[in-house]
């Protein structure tokens, strides 16, 4: 269990699960740590720093945004509620398809002790349950941790391989077209949660040619792996 571009339990990521093969291993609920995700949000918060007068005398803030801080980094084996709390995480900018984490229910590293795991291209959301033990991160790019109250410009348009999107904060519900899918590599997912199990699947799809789906305001991600460049209709 320690190589990097695992795949996903069950079958290659990206196998329809309605119906057919799970494209994640394990079964959870609904979101059970400390809330969604957006785009661009984390734990970290602003500061100012000293304010400082300008020629007028009148008082003026050099306040600056704190930089984004890692919840935890992208390598490694983490302990839940000791290295990492419950909790919703983003991990992004990964471009090179090595990423691949899983959520574990002991530190065994038998096949059983999985519920959830997922290769990763571009971005991925994931929820730490409270009753999760371990939490693995191979080849990832720093995980930070989501706010759950921040908010976000959604876009009308996203990257067909772009990994996971927050829906209304990364991108407005609505009816998407993707065109110049070759083959059926072309994935698509949307679920009600960042728990990765079979229940948090609304519906999913490989396409072969164009793509259409109709993301609902009430879905909480939308995933796209290998596909064409979605535009809302």
């Amino acid at each position: 269990m320690g190589m990097k571009a695992k795949v996903a339990l069950g079958a290659v990521v990206g196998i329809v699960v309605i119906g057919a093969v799970s494209a994640n291993a394990g079964s959870d609920g609904k979101d059970g740590g400390s809330g969604g995700g957006d785009k661009g949000s984390s734990a970290s918060a602003e500061h100012e720093s000293g304010a400082a007068k300008d020629s007028g005398g009148a008082q003026k803030s050099d306040a600056k945004p704190e930089e984004k801080k890692a919840a935890f980094g992208g390598d490694g084996e983490y302990q839940v509620g000791t290295d990492v709390k419950p909790g919703t995480y983003r991990t992004t900018g990964n471009d090179d398809g090595m990423c691949y984490w899983e959520r574990a229910k002991d530190a065994s590293g038998e096949l059983d002790s999985l519920l959830a795991n997922d290769n990763v291209s571009g971005t991925s959301y994931v929820t730490i349950k409270p009753a999760d033990k371990l939490f693995k991160s191979s080849g990832c790019q720093d995980w930070e941790a989501v706010d759950p109250k921040a908010k976000g410009t959604p876009a009308s348009s996203m990257d067909g391989d772009g990994g996971m999107f927050k829906v209304g904060t990364d991108i407005a519900p609505g009816t998407y077209r993707s065109t110049g899918n070759a083959d059926d590599s072309c994935y698509w997912e949307r679920t009600k949660d960042a728990g990765h199990g079979l229940d948090s699947i609304i519906a999913n799809n490989n396409v072969t040619g164009t793509a259409v789906v109709t993301i609902s305001p009430s879905d909480a991600y939308f995933k796209t792996n290998d596909c064409g460049t979605w535009k809302k209709a």
